[in-house]
């Protein structure tokens, strides 16, 4: 075997592995997600869905979901908001400081999200909102708003500049340049950024844990609560229907909107 035939396959090998150890874990819960003992054992001894009916109808679990819709609902839309008009001043503006507000911006995707949580904790306290709908929004605004800034931009910069060119000739003014040439241009990228946006803080559980309360608690945090008092897999088959759900929202979003190459994944 040549030299080259070995670095290929000690790659694939690689790769293999990475992708096995990645995938494990959920191949895992989806297993004891049907486990009809109520003890959470690994391999599952039969199959059955008692669980599933358990986590749809358990009422923390009801409340934390109802909770978390409306935590992202407005989480996600301020986030679009902001992230989008952060996302052209950066795109179209060349200023003193730039450098900085791009930091920022990009800032929470490197800090932990502990340690954001705990700062949101500390915030709310000093303003008296702790464990409120509000800081938790907040929390999770500062927390999405990357990737909503980030498939923004990504869509800016592939809009071609004639355009706006071109209808700057014509007699257009920059608002109608803005709302009629870029903002159409740009709105496959700002939905998916959204939808990225809310699947995130529909999962979020490090920050959440700090700032919500027992009224206030959202899906993975009432998850952490119950898992600390019982140990059947109606955890699992919660966790199962979040994967479930996510790829399979993810999927359609990438055939609808195309975003591997919102997020500049894929260039061509």
């Amino acid at each position: 075997m040549t030299f080259a035939r070995l670095r290929s396959l000690g790659f694939w090998s690689l790769v293999v592995a990475i992708l096995t150890y990645m995938t494990l874990p959920t191949l895992v819960v989806l297993m004891t997600s049907v486990n009809p003992t109520e003890i959470l054992a690994f391999p599952p001894e039969g199959v059955s869905f008692q669980w599933y009916e358990k986590a749809l109808t358990y009422p923390d679990f009801q409340r934390a979901f109802k909770n978390g819709l409306i935590v992202t609902s407005l989480a996600s839309t301020l986030a679009l908001i902001v992230g989008s008009a952060f996302a052209w001043l950066v795109y179209r503006y060349s200023f003193r400081g730039r450098g900085v507000l791009e930091a920022v911006l990009w800032s929470p995707l490197i800090i932990p999200h502990f340690t954001l949580g705990f700062g949101f904790l500390l915030l709310g306290g000093a303003f008296k909102l702790q464990q409120g709908y509000g800081m938790i929004v907040l929390a999770h605004m500062v927390l999405v708003m990357p990737f909503v800034t980030r498939a923004v931009y990504v869509s800016l910069a592939t809009i071609d500049p004639n355009l706006a060119r071109a209808a700057a000739n014509l007699g257009a003014s920059p608002f109608h340049v803005l709302t009629r040439i870029e903002l159409p241009l740009v709105l496959p990228g700002m939905a998916g950024g959204w939808l990225i946006a809310a699947v995130l803080s529909l999962t979020e559980f490090t920050a959440s844990l700090y700032v919500t309360g027992s009224r206030t608690q959202t899906l993975p945090v009432a998850m952490y609560n119950y898992i600390r008092e019982y140990a059947d897999p109606t955890v699992s088959a919660v966790s199962a229907m979040l994967i479930i759900t996510t790829t399979l929202i993810m999927f359609i979003a990438d055939r609808a909107f195309g975003l591997r190459r919102v997020l500049a994944i894929d260039t061509h």
